[in-house]
């Protein structure tokens, strides 16, 4: 899991998965290498490694070449992802 340091208060909050998730397929809409999906999603290689591994096993993202595209599943993976944020 990543994590996020909150402005102001120096406070550390913890990213749910859906909200990593979510940044991954966000940055990979038009396609990506892992280089650019690693630095917006604020993660290393070997944790950017899992979650592009289990978005490919439920089709979320495919690999083409060397870019990361967000499918049709995934973009409404996002859609709903964001409905269910408060």
């Amino acid at each position: 899991m990543g994590y996020l340091k909150s402005r102001g208060c120096g406070t550390i909050k913890r990213r749910s998965r859906i909200d990593i998730s979510e940044e991954i397929l966000n940055a990979a809409i038009d396609g990506a290498k892992k280089t650019h999906l690693v630095y917006s999603a604020n993660l290393n290689f070997d944790i950017i490694n899992k979650y592009l591994d289990m978005l490919e096993e439920k089709g979320l993202i495919e690999k083409e070449g060397d870019l990361y595209v967000t499918t049709e599943k995934g973009k409404k993976f996002q859609e709903r992802a964001r409905d269910l944020k408060l």
